[in-house]
């Protein structure tokens, strides 16, 4: 058998399977009836460079998944896109000094070399770009229907600024006060941005993971991010003002122990005080305090605040207590107003010692209230639901349920994103451009880095329109959307991706979603993950999905590492897949990535490492081709043999770890171990049966030296073949392989019943030809057994 050369057998195998379009999949025809399809499904790369390791294994996983799936019956859909759009794709233009379109262009037809290169099986006739106007159409048709709905809005509101991008971010971009693309620190302003109004499903959001099987910590992480409490909103009165204040709090009972009222300088209240405050101090003291992040007023040791000379009436006590702003009362919860209770809030208790405030004790050492009028001396538990209910009577207060979830803040000051299909009328108002004026075409500028405000604005040809309701001059929203709008429904757009005349029909969603198994980062948690979630309850409520979950079954890969920290395009630190194939080959670098652990687990990726899985394939090339010479013919039902059982037993392994249990680099230990014991005699009973095993059982991780050595092996298409089937007869082991060690080196191995004793399968161990040549008279000082295993004479 001629020397195993992966690059030539790699390149005619990819050739075959796209003339022949294996894993493309035809749509259904109207009236089919779900049941035998398979939805695979990764989340699409940024078109910001070029694929690393990371998404191999990514992309890796999920190609075993399909052939494993189509192999058991199913008809599996597994498409794939490019997330063009947005800050990534315009960070990577600015820093090679081209345009994005050009770049990102560039890109996608690289990293669709890559893949092809790669072998994985994606069906091409579905492929799908955010930037491209026949998608991002469909973007802005989706936005129209939520501000339709009222679910899409603009307003001023502080917002998370990143002076490095010079953009918005949304809360979920932030890590740990800093951006989560460039790490610079982020500060707050006040702006006009739109929102979607995801908090109207926070409930939602909740109740339904029961619907779906995802990672209990990815739920737990939704769960904290949207934080529900459950307690009472109070209204207190600003009689300078002539308005009422709503606070939320989950300790109505100390309603009586509130001494000042404190609010967040971001507040939308505030503006109105500093007007009518007699402390000039104030408008100050709020603009300083808004440029500091809200992590860092919240750890800071010392709380700061100032009084604004106004006072607000406490609903429970009648009294007026001084209004404070305060830098440690943030709108990130809440309503942004806070009752304050020095005498059992620990920050409180320090502002007020600080600045002299009164302190009262409500609720004393056994929990009962305490100085709390007619509510003193009930326990505090039940007086929380007492005092809601006589203040709920005099208008002054209601159960409630407050959310830390906030809108989602969308709009950016960039260029390259969707734009949002708004103008600015001075007669009508905000008015949404018609449906069949669609897609408003991202235009050209001569200068699309970012200044701080949007780069759109400077296209004046562009930006200035007539009304499409009155025919009067007109602006058009000049900030495009977030990246994550995007991918929000991109996973419905594959399903139908060449309609012209809606996003997509709903009757093929119906039939092909949720998605059966969706792979991606666990660092899309409080992102994509959450906002996809978001989207499909919408659409649903709207009747253009049968569906409220987009995800059936979610797996989070780990990340790739190299140099100690994750492998990443904006870290620098990647290493090029094609690259690597053209060195050792597609299928080593395919397993490899699968092999060197389990694979929702972070990893350190070691080239020397696919060398090691180069010389596997070298190995089962070898003994495939041995083990046909040895036994030309097929075997499909061979006699109960040493290896026939092995292969069995093998089968059920692999077939158990992908398909029950999800894991995917002990398959591969289990098809080593079969290879192993075909090589020790390609010519015993069986070998023809464990070779073709072997193969087969490979073929999800390496298909193109599977297709070959299943080719030469006298069939064809393995692609279309079954998956094969453990026969269970053959599972129960009546003998085993004893393998015989003489001072813990394998000097032979032999056939051994299951009901022999250990004083048995010692003497057989020492009746050895093999052991007793070995021995050559030596006394045998000690024989360790282990059962269904080894003996071991130590000499």
């Amino acid at each position: 058998m001629e020397k195993y050369d992966p690059k030539t057998i790699e390149a005619k195998w990819q050739r075959v399977w796209e003339d022949e379009r294996a894993f493309y999949v035809d749509n259904p025809e109207p009236g089919d009836e779900p049941g035998h399809d398979f939805y695979m499904l990764e989340m699409l790369p940024y078109p910001s460079g070029h694929l690393h390791m990371g998404h191999v294994l990514n992309y890796t996983l999920g190609d075993v998944v399909t052939h494993f799936k189509r192999r058991q019956g199913l008809q599996v859909l597994r498409p794939m896109g490019y997330d063009s759009f947005g800050l990534p794709a315009e960070n990577a233009a600015i820093k090679e000094g081209g345009h994005p379109r050009e770049i990102v262009e560039a890109n996608i037809a690289r990293i669709g070399t890559q893949m092809r290169r790669l072998g994985w099986a994606i069906d091409w006739d579905r492929v799908i770009a955010a930037h491209e106007p026949g998608y991002y159409r469909w973007t802005q048709w989706l936005f129209l229907k939520f501000f339709e709905k009222g679910l899409a809005y603009r307003k001023e509101a502080p917002v998370n600024w990143c002076p490095n991008d010079q953009t918005v971010l949304a809360n979920e971009q932030v890590i740990n006060g800093r951006c989560e693309r460039c790490g610079a620190v982020v500060e707050s302003r006040k702006m006009e941005q739109w929102f979607f109004r995801i908090t109207a499903y926070a409930d939602a959001l909740l109740k339904d993971h029961e619907l779906i099987d995802w990672p209990e910590r990815t739920k737990a992480i939704q769960r904290n991010w949207i934080g529900r409490s459950e307690g009472a909103e109070l209204l207190f009165r600003i009689d300078e003002l002539d308005l009422d204040v709503p606070v939320f709090t989950t300790r109505p009972d100390t309603a009586f122990g509130a001494t000042f009222f404190l609010l967040a300088p971001e507040h939308p209240l505030v503006d109105t005080l500093v007007e009518r405050s007699p402390n000039a101090d104030v408008s100050e003291y709020v603009r300083k305090t808004m440029a500091k992040r809200g992590e860092e007023r919240a750890a800071a040791g010392e709380k700061t605040g100032l009084f604004t000379g106004l006072y607000a009436v406490n609903p429970a006590t009648d009294e007026p207590i001084p209004v404070w702003v305060a830098d440690y009362v943030l709108m990130d919860y809440g309503t942004g107003a806070i009752m304050a209770v020095p005498g059992h809030d620990e920050r409180d208790g320090e502002f007020a010692q600080r600045h002299g405030l009164p302190i009262r004790e409500v609720v004393d050492e056994d929990g009962v209230l305490v100085n709390s009028g007619q509510f003193s001396g009930l326990p505090a538990e039940e007086a929380q639901q007492a005092i809601v209910e006589w203040l709920g009577e005099r208008g002054r207060g209601r159960p409630a349920v407050s959310f830390r979830l906030r809108d989602w803040g969308f709009s950016r000051q960039r260029y390259w994103g969707c734009p949002i299909p708004i103008v600015y009328c001075e007669r009508c108002g905000v008015v949404a451009v018609p449906e069949e004026d669609l897609p408003v075409v991202l235009p050209e500028v001569e200068d699309y880095r970012p200044k701080g405000k949007p780069p759109l604005a400077s296209n004046e040809e562009w930006l200035n329109v007539p009304c499409p309701s009155c025919g009067g001059p007109a602006v058009r929203e000049a900030d495009t959307m977030d990246t994550f709008v995007d991918s929000s429904w991109y996973f419905l757009r594959y399903v139908d991706p060449h309609n012209d005349h809606a996003p997509f029909e709903r009757w093929l969603v119906d039939y092909w979603l949720p998605v059966d198994q969706y792979v991606g980062g666990i660092d899309h948690a409080t992102g994509h993950l959450l906002y996809s979630r978001f989207f499909v309850k919408v659409l649903n409520e709207l009747e253009l999905v049968g569906f409220r979950e987009p995800f059936q079954r979610l797996f989070h890969q780990g990340w790739v590492r190299q140099g100690g920290s994750k492998m990443s395009k904006s870290r620098g630190n990647v290493t090029a897949p094609d690259e690597l194939a053209d060195m050792y080959g597609a299928d080593a670098v395919r397993l490899y990535i699968l092999f060197v652990g389990p694979a929702d687990q972070d990893m350190d990726w070691t080239e020397e490492g696919v060398e090691g899985i180069a010389r596997f394939l070298r190995r089962l090339w070898r003994i495939v081709g041995e083990a046909r010479y040895a036994s030309p013919d097929p075997q499909p039902d061979p006699e109960p043999s040493l290896l026939s059982r092995k292969a069995h037993e093998t089968i059920a392994r692999v077939t158990d770890d992908i398909g029950r249990r999800f894991v995917f680099n002990t398959p591969i230990a289990a098809v080593m171990e079969l290879v192993n014991e075909l090589g020790r005699d390609p010519a015993a009973p069986g070998a023809r049966f464990a070779a073709e095993t072997a193969v087969s059982l490979i073929q999800p991780y390496a298909p193109h030296v599977a297709e070959e050595l299943w080719s030469r092996l006298g069939h064809e298409r393995l692609w279309e073949q079954a998956w094969p089937v453990a026969d269970e007869s053959q599972l129960e082991r009546e003998t085993f392989e004893l393998v015989i060690q003489v001072n813990g080196k394998v000097r032979d191995r032999v056939e051994a019943s299951a009901e022999e004793s250990d004083e048995e399968l010692i003497a057989r161990a020492k009746a050895s030809e093999k052991v007793q040549a070995q021995l050559d008279g030596q006394e045998v000082r000690q024989a360790i057994v282990v059962p269904g295993k080894l003996v071991n004479l130590v000499v």
